[in-house]
């Protein structure tokens, strides 16, 4: 299949490194940010100065991935590319946008004849960089092109057709959630092998771990490196920073009446940690810090997403600022 140039909306850590994944994959890539990355220029990506040129770069049927924060910023993209973008073209949002919105999204702009894929986007940083897994909703016709893209930028067997718009995000979601509980169990276990009557060897026994037992996996691997490198808790803060989407899974299964337990205790969890904490918290910031390169300790940026990336805020939004100086 003959590769095409895709553009990418938002160049920070996940786009950024979607554009090279997606360059060592033989596309050509067109991007647009309010900050300037000579990096990702001198590895090929053409960064456009406005979102005009952004459109103008791209052949039709034209591909606009967005890789920034959900809320509000979202919907002012896509205002402004629905009145640039032409029938048949596709936004692809990689985010991790509520499902919700991604349903009246896809009907706002099925009116201008423009298609509208969910994507969500697992793997942190790292897969976005070497191969993603994808989780994408849209319609047949809209993925008919989007699909082999994914494919090329996903590990094997890492895309799913999920369904119909608004099915991308809702799978992520849950694949959220689940990742929550999974956090948490694994930080409680570090917590109690922390109270042992006499001190146990945290690398051997995590190394252990990941050869042969059950839970054996990825964030085994990821609380073993973390607890390497910063050389065991005493450094790490406890509090846990989060923009809050598993929020929105448990507000959903409450509405389903679906139980859930583990996902809403461990969010309940999350919440504790912003007050002085335990190991367990410490060991849930090593992993996250790991898969997504999130902060340890307070973030004013992800407090401000978390409190204020609503739509009434939309003009204080991340595109629409540039990072301080």
């Amino acid at each position: 299949m003959k590769k095409t140039t895709i553009g990418i909306i938002g160049l920070g850590k996940m786009g950024g490194n979607m554009a090279l994944q997606a360059i060592d994959r033989g596309y050509k890539v067109a991007g647009y940010d309010l900050n300037s990355y000579p990096d990702l220029q001198e590895y090929g990506l053409t960064q456009a100065p406005d979102m005009d040129s952004l459109v103008a770069a791209l052949p039709s049927p034209r591909m606009v991935f967005i890789y920034v924060p959900a809320g509000a910023v979202i919907d002012r993209i896509i205002e402004q590319l629905s009145t640039r973008l032409e029938k048949g073209d596709i936004i692809i949002d990689g985010g991790n946008s509520y499902w919700g919105d991604s349903v009246r999204r896809a009907q706002a702009l099925k009116e201008h004849e423009i298609a509208f894929v969910d994507c969500g986007t697992s793997g942190g940083v790292d897969g976005a960089r070497n191969g993603a897994c994808f989780m994408a909703g849209g319609e047949p016709e809209a993925m008919d092109h989007v699909a082999p893209v994914l494919r090329d930028l996903s590990v094997e067997n890492g895309f799913v057709h999920t369904g119909g718009p608004g099915s991308g995000h809702y799978v992520k979601l849950v694949h959220n959630g689940i990742e929550f509980g999974m956090l948490q169990a694994i930080a409680e276990g570090m917590d109690l092998l922390s109270h042992y009557r006499e001190e146990l060897n945290f690398p051997e026994i995590l190394k252990t771990w990941n050869n042969g037992s059950v839970i054996r996996s990825w964030l085994i691997e990821l609380m073993a490196k973390t607890y390497d490198e910063q050389q065991g808790f005493e450094k790490v803060p406890s509090y846990i920073e989060d923009t809050g989407e598993v929020n929105w899974l448990v507000a959903d299964a409450m509405r389903m009446e679906v139980p859930v337990p583990v996902i809403a205790q461990s969010v309940m969890q999350l919440f504790a940690s912003r007050k002085p904490g335990s190991v367990a918290d410490k060991a849930i910031a090593m992993m996250r810090n790991g898969f997504g390169g999130h902060p340890f300790g307070p973030d004013e940026g992800i407090r401000y997403e978390r409190k204020y990336g609503k739509l009434e805020n939309i003009e204080s939004s991340y595109l629409y600022k540039k990072k301080p100086e």
